[in-house]
């Protein structure tokens, strides 16, 4: 009689690690929320690890495209760079460069946008944080399978377009993203267009995906541990926790 009492406790257990269906369209809410916040992460790295552009300057000779010296324009970006930040409230200023009216209108628009994602991705941090203490309280381990594959799959998709053109995304971007015409730079009026090659927005977008993804796949790879530690005590597992279902 007890051994067939612990038996349906283990079973049940074992359910309550993997919810039924009903609970999938939370799960990929959740998984929609950590996706905000991987990118809330990535774009803070990009923006704020500097060998990221350092390495630029060398392999892509911005100091023959802008002719500054390496030490002039490491500086300059510097300053671009502090303006970027959210708790910057003095206007742009380069140290050793002009620039045109239209040129702090972008930077000023592109700095609202790179905000407005830092806020989105703090709040989508809190989120998922709560949504994944209260799923670890209740045992469950599909969440982690779905929020990982739900949080993938755009920048993996990203990732091919950019690999097939990355001109063409760059545009594109541009356009869904500013109302105006501010970002096509003139490097008469705005010569920091010539330190700022479209190599380096590319690097930060590959830096962005490759976060998601790491995080991506961490969460993923914790929920086949959980399922093999799981498997390891002896309980019984539903269907559900089959990796094909």
């Amino acid at each position: 009689m007890d051994n067939n009492l612990n038996t349906d406790k283990n079973v049940a257990s074992a359910i309550s690690y993997d919810n039924s269906d009903s609970f999938k369209a939370r799960d990929i809410l959740l998984g929609v929320f950590f996706f905000f916040a991987l990118l809330g992460v990535g774009l803070y790295i990009a923006i704020n690890f500097k060998p990221i552009y350092y390495t630029c300057i060398d392999k892509y000779g911005l100091e023959k495209a802008s002719g500054l010296d390496r030490e002039e324009i490491i500086e300059n970006y510097d300053a671009l760079i502090a303006y970027c930040c959210p708790f910057h409230f003095g206007e742009l200023s380069f140290p050793t460069l002009k620039a045109s009216v239209s040129g702090l209108s972008h930077f000023a628009e592109a700095k609202r946008l790179m905000v407005a994602f830092y806020i989105i991705g703090f709040i989508s941090a809190v989120i998922t944080v709560l949504g994944f203490m209260k799923r670890i309280r209740s045992r469950e381990i599909r969440f982690y399978r779905v929020c990982a594959i739900t949080s993938i799959a755009f920048p993996v998709l990203l990732a091919l377009i950019s690999i097939i053109d990355f001109d063409k995304l760059f545009v594109l971007f541009h356009k869904i993203a500013f109302d105006n015409d501010d970002w096509l730079f003139n490097p008469e009026t705005d010569p920091v267009i010539t330190i700022l090659p479209e190599e380096f927005f590319m690097r930060c977008l590959i830096t962005i995906l490759l976060t998601i993804i790491i995080g991506a796949v961490t969460l993923f790879v914790i929920y086949m541990c959980k399922k093999r530690k799981k498997r390891k005590e002896g309980a019984p597992l539903p269907k559900q926790m089959n990796f094909y279902y």
